[in-house]
């Protein structure tokens, strides 16, 4: 495992890493078979005091430099229109083109295609512009993922308020991470990775000059220890990316070789306070993404109880 691999050994990972055929040649879950009904149960056991902590941003309307197609708002009717007297109510639409660097969100493990392949060796063809993803699509999760969420905070270990754009976490981060907070990731959690890059953007404002993130080189690590899913408060990719021939490192070789489930630009602000108050670096993490038919991924509003 090496912290900084050149360009080829991560080309290599499409192949050292692969998953395809370990649960199954039919499998589509990819890494959520790690999240077993009894890692489920033993996760449920770390709720204490019943404190929750969204770990979600809020969808903000207007154009940004972070979204070519930002969301849009319709109101069918306001209360502006509401009668004097009796029954009225106000509608809305909403529209989201949610992938991307500003919301909340799932990737679905048929977002992703390496060499004209999804997960498991099948073909992207799947994927269609009339019907959405015949496999591979979000709804495979439509009972929810609720498991051990595991916290490893970069800017605390760093003494740093952010990571810069272009600066990736690396397997020595997160084992040094581990040891300060007194944790250990094992099969079946959901990691998140506090980078602080929200809050660089909450102080700074909206920004397009990259990002840190999840550095490709995690993956062996995130393998071998069996991470079920893997979310940050970036896209899960440092940015600019690093190597000219494959950009998304993270998720051509994450999702498609390993079927590695990614949420991207997660809220950890409030939570990563609310384990610094309760010295607690583990939690409840229940994540239910919206069972949109052939989706290639959801918005999620990921909730910590402690």
């Amino acid at each position: 495992m090496s912290d900084h691999p050149t360009e080829q050994e991560v080309l290599g990972y499409a192949d050292e890493l692969k998953n395809w055929g370990r649960w199954g040649s039919d499998d589509e879950l990819g890494t959520m078979n790690f999240l077993t009904d009894e890692k489920t149960a033993r996760a449920a056991a770390l709720v204490r005091t019943g404190k929750r902590v969204t770990c979600g941003r809020p969808i903000e309307f207007g154009p940004t430099t972070e979204a070519a197609i930002p969301p849009i708002r319709f109101m069918i009717s306001s209360g502006e229109g509401a009668a004097a007297t009796g029954r009225s109510d106000a509608l809305d639409f909403f529209g989201l083109a949610y992938h991307g660097m500003t919301i909340t969100h799932i990737d679905g493990i048929c977002h992703a295609f390496w060499n004209g392949l999804m997960y498991n060796g099948r073909p992207a063809s799947l994927v269609t512009t009339r019907e959405g993803a015949k496999a591979g699509a979000i709804e495979l999760l439509r009972d929810g993922i609720i498991g051990r969420g595991v916290l490893l905070d970069m800017p605390r270990l760093l003494g740093t308020e952010w990571m810069e754009p272009g600066q990736g976490v690396l397997p020595a981060h997160l084992e040094a991470a581990e040891k300060a907070e007194g944790v250990h990731v094992e099969e079946g959690d959901i990691l998140l990775i506090r980078t602080g890059n929200y809050k660089r953007r909450l102080t700074l404002g909206p920004l397009g000059d990259g990002g840190p993130g999840p550095h490709v080189a995690l993956l062996p690590w995130i393998r071998e220890r069996g991470v079920a899913l893997l979310g940050s408060d970036t896209p899960n990719d440092v940015l600019p990316h690093p190597y000219p021939n494959i950009e998304w490192p993270m998720h051509c070789i994450g999702i498609v070789a390993m079927g590695l489930w990614l949420m991207d630009n997660a809220n950890l602000e409030e939570i990563s306070t609310t384990c610094a108050e309760l010295s607690r670096w583990e939690f409840l993490l229940s994540v239910s993404p919206l069972r949109l038919q052939g989706g290639t991924g959801s918005p999620v509003n990921p909730i910590a109880v402690f």
